[in-house]
């Protein structure tokens, strides 16, 4: 049948599980745009610039499973370009579409604007090489076969790609064959599962204190229920790394704790250091993730191998591997001896409502016991990280912070990207003032598709998290003290906002804030600027 090159994409758009379109217009994707309006089941989300939108793209493929976002050529693109490399960094299928000069235009000798004063038409695109799983520009020729194959590769893979549609290319009409995607995993080849998943079994035998570490890259490949069914079924204690926090159930009688090499938890680290037999999933090792796991790590399943000490075995995938190897490690009836976990924080935290200021530790440990189950907690990747990683959450809670990329910024627009995917859940963001400067205009697109997440500013009076890395009295880390609380309902009326200083005034706060959940909600706590969680500390080696 026929069909328009960007009808075309917009299908397969969908396929993917995309319901929203995030990005700028610009003059050479304007076409391109019309037909994303008028596309049954689509919506845009237009930003107020595009690095908020490559934010808000990685946010909402984090809860949705992919995304997209449009931009023009060149200043656009460019613009965009940090927003995807953090995408790229943390495993997510990001599209990256990208309206182009036509491609008459592109076979001129003239310089068309937005360029770099050449008739390379394709440097943008090349500058995105290093960050993409695949890319491709669009012609009448290639382009079905191209978006299948790219779409195909960000699925699989959990990486961005890049799609150039020239300006004349969204209205050609080509020929097509409808037919699904093939995103389906491969199988596992039976031979090789046999045989890694008799290694592993032979490996935990022997084994007097196993673990199980769940991390970043099994939460890309939606490995939930099996590694949970694989915990009760086995009966073996876990830990998640940083990037991994509260994708298994942290209220799991089994759960160890998060597990942040030398930064984290010393109960946690004696536990995971005194294991003798570690098997992770999806392990992704950086210095704010885990920094490194022990030697005992003898067993990693990843998302197309395994690796049984100096052993490795290809063509094994997490969706059909994990139920195997949970099944023969059953079957093998092994008895783990007696282990007693890490003692775990009684809840005999005390509710203070007095005038006294809100320090970190106590701000932190009563968020505990505000979150509700199957919310999205979001936190900067600053003194809100470090203050939420020890903080133990309710069921089903989906935990976001940019970990390795480590963006300033990045929160608030990933804010927007999750409001929008899930605007049936509580999303609550946690960001600090430094950071909440550089993408604080994406509360107005908020406000415009009426979600209602709530926002803590956390309000240290500058660069907090760089004072105590270096210059703690330095003019590079002060920024301009803003009216925060007031900022909000600039962007638009239907916001409820606040401000509190004294642990009175935010138990205040907390009691209203769910019963203004038709609206954005913001509050700005102010806190000392030195005071810090102790984790902070202990990653800049001041403690």
């Amino acid at each position: 049948m026929k069909m328009t090159i960007g009808d075309y994409l917009l299908m397969r758009l969908k396929e993917l599980g995309i319901d929203d379109i995030f990005g700028v217009p610009g003059d050479y994707n304007l076409g391109f745009l019309d037909q994303v309006m008028y596309y049954d089941g689509l919506k845009w989300v237009g930003n107020c610039n595009e690095l908020n939108g490559a934010y808000a793209a990685d946010g909402y493929a984090r809860v949705k499973g992919a995304a997209a976002m449009i931009s023009t050529f060149g200043v656009g693109e460019l613009s965009a370009i940090n927003g995807i490399a953090g995408s790229f960094a943390e495993y997510l299928p990001v599209v990256k579409i990208v309206g182009m000069p036509s491609t008459e235009e592109q076979k001129s000798d003239i310089v068309f604007h937005h360029s770099i004063r050449s008739n390379e038409y394709d440097v943008f695109e090349e500058m995105y090489a290093k960050i993409t799983a695949a890319k491709t520009i669009l012609t009448e020729e290639n382009a079905a076969d191209e978006i299948d194959r790219v779409l195909t590769v960000c699925w699989k893979k959990k990486l961005p790609v890049y799609i150039g549609i020239p300006s004349d290319m969204p209205y050609k009409e080509i020929e097509v064959e409808i037919k699904p995607l093939e995103l389906d995993c491969p199988t596992s080849n039976l031979e090789t599962m046999e045989e890694a998943s008799l290694r592993i079994t032979k490996v935990l035998k022997l084994s007097k204190r196993p673990l199980l570490c769940v991390d970043l890259c099994a939460m890309r490949h939606n490995t939930k229920e099996d590694i949970e069914h694989l915990i009760d079924e086995i009966q073996i204690p876990f830990i998640t790394t940083n990037m991994g926090k509260a994708y298994i159930n942290e209220t799991n009688p089994l759960f160890v704790g998060v597990y942040g090499g030398k930064n984290g938890d010393e109960a946690v680290n004696e536990f995971v250091e005194n294991a003798d037999c570690i098997i992770s999933f999806g392990a992704l090792i950086s210095d704010l993730n885990t920094s490194m796991l022990p030697k005992s790590s003898s067993i990693e399943i990843h998302s197309n191998y395994v690796r049984v000490k100096n052993s490795y075995y290809y063509e094994l995938y997490f969706h059909d591997f994990i139920p195997y190897v949970s099944n023969k490690i059953k079957k093998s009836k092994i008895k783990f001896p007696a282990f007693t976990l890490p003692k775990k924080e009684e809840k005999h935290f005390m509710i203070k409502a007095d005038s006294k200021k809100i320090e970190q530790e106590y701000f932190w440990k009563r968020m505990g016991f505000f979150f509700k189950e199957n919310s999205i907690v979001i936190a900067g990747t600053g003194t809100s990280l470090f203050g939420l990683l020890p903080i133990k959450l309710p069921d089903n809670v989906t935990f976001i912070s940019q970990i390795i990329w480590a963006s300033i910024g990045y929160s608030v627009g990933a804010l927007l990207g999750t409001s929008i995917a899930t605007p049936f859940k509580e999303n609550i963001l946690f960001v600090g003032d430094g950071a909440f400067q550089l993408t604080a205009q994406e509360i107005s697109t908020m406000i415009r598709h009426n979600t209602t997440p709530i926002i803590f500013l956390l309000n240290n009076d500058g660069y907090t998290i760089e004072r105590v890395i270096r210059g703690e009295k330095m003019e590079y880390n002060d920024i301009h003290m803003w009216n925060y609380a007031k900022l909000p309902k600039i962007f638009g009326d239907e916001v409820w906002t606040t401000k509190v200083s004294t642990t009175e005034e935010l138990e205040s706060c907390l009691s209203e804030l769910r019963a203004n959940d038709d609206k954005l909600r913001f509050v700005e706590v102010m806190m000392e600027r030195m005071d810090v969680p102790e984790m902070l500390m202990k990653m800049v080696g001041k403690k």
